[in-house]
């Protein structure tokens, strides 16, 4: 199943990106995460701030980028249906090895404006690897 995330682009810049996922009752995977209270999983959260980077570092000409790890990683209050969340992801660095190195923050809109922290950590994305056969 792919999913597609980013429902909004707000801003851009080469090195800075902020996006929105609304979160609708039509989500599949809310019937089971959970049952009787549904909220957004915190790994499409974390999904959610990867894909923005993909999209902020587009045009740096690397084919492919996958999350490459993930580091203090916080979650906080939760993304239920109905609300958005807008993911603000920044470049920290650029490693030799290819990697991007970012700095991301979820939170929930409050109307127009985001309030409370869902989720903020830090994470790379890298040149995805292709397997050798031997």
């Amino acid at each position: 199943m792919k999913f597609d995330l980013l429902d909004v682009i707000v801003d851009q810049s080469p090195d800075r990106i902020v996006a929105i996922k609304q979160v609708s009752n039509a989500e599949e995977y809310l019937a089971d995460h959970f049952p009787r209270f549904p909220v957004l999983p915190g790994v499409l959260m974390i999904e959610t701030m990867a894909q923005a980077a993909r999209v902020m570092l587009a045009d740096r000409g690397d084919t492919r980028l996958v999350l490459g790890e993930v580091r203090s990683l916080k979650f906080g209050t939760m993304v239920r249906p109905g609300e958005s969340i807008e993911v603000e992801v920044t470049l920290t660095e650029v490693g030799e090895d290819g990697t991007y190195s970012c700095r991301g923050v979820g939170r929930v809109m409050n109307g127009r404006e985001p309030s409370e922290t869902a989720v903020s950590g830090r994470f790379t994305m890298r040149p995805i690897r292709r397997l050798s056969r031997t």
